[in-house]
């Protein structure tokens, strides 16, 4: 393996080296915000990805489901006791919108793919959510600022995905055998992105992060919790 960098971060344009090798596909690092990611010759083709979404059975029903999705949707709302949201790559079964709509919330949907009207993107909410789904962007920094301008000063950002440890257990992690999975997080990603965006992460539990717009009257995000990473 070589140390020589071999391509740019798609989310700081960073230098970026051969982080790991698997049957498929390879992985890079970047060297800056240290985010792991597929290079764009092994993406999917659009409808061999939407193939794959249309496979998700995700559906306001199940309650194993509901159970997934509230380990952001309650922190959400401990935080926001009334308010209007916006659910980014809600995909072909929208389930978050209607937990928070069911607790007196107004939701709007936006997916590329599913519910793709894009004037929802035009307006400001309380709070975005994204459960599922920065990993699926094959522009991360455009998207994620998509979103970032969707959140009123003093509102929420909140996602869910599952965060890179290290190089050994990422040669076991079942989250790379989803050929639709291209970008991989860690801690250090999102605290870089904290950083652009002048705000603080806070980690509940292993995969979800929230991050608040800053806002001169409002206490800081890193306030939200006693510490910087909460079990629920």
């Amino acid at each position: 393996m070589t140390s020589t960098p071999i391509s740019t971060c798609p989310l700081c344009t960073s230098e970026a080296e051969h982080y790991h090798r698997d049957k498929r596909r390879t992985y890079l690092q970047c060297s800056r915000c240290r985010l792991v990611f597929v290079p764009p010759e092994f993406f999917l083709s659009a409808d061999e990805e939407r193939a794959v979404y249309e496979l998700h059975r995700n559906d306001p029903q199940d309650a194993g489901y509901r159970r997934f999705l509230s380990r952001l949707c309650i922190p959400m709302t401990e935080q926001l006791p009334c308010g209007r949201g916006l659910d980014y790559g809600c995909g072909p079964g929208p389930t978050l919108s209607v937990m928070f709509e069911e607790q007196g919330y107004a939701m709007n949907n936006y997916d590329p793919l599913f519910a793709p009207d894009e004037s929802v993107l035009d307006d400001e909410y309380d709070f975005v959510t994204a459960t599922e789904v920065v990993e699926h962007l094959r522009h991360p920094r455009a998207s994620l600022e998509k979103m970032w301008r969707c959140v009123r000063p003093g509102g929420f950002l909140g996602m869910m995905t599952k965060l890179v440890i290290d190089r050994e257990a990422f040669a076991k992690w079942h989250y790379t055998h989803d050929e639709t999975h291209i970008c991989f997080y860690s801690t250090d990603t999102f605290d870089w992105l904290a950083h652009e965006w002048q705000t603080e992460p806070v980690f509940i539990g292993s995969d979800v992060i929230i991050l608040q717009k800053p806002s001169n009257d409002l206490v800081p995000a890193a306030d939200l919790v006693s510490t910087r990473t909460r079990a629920l």
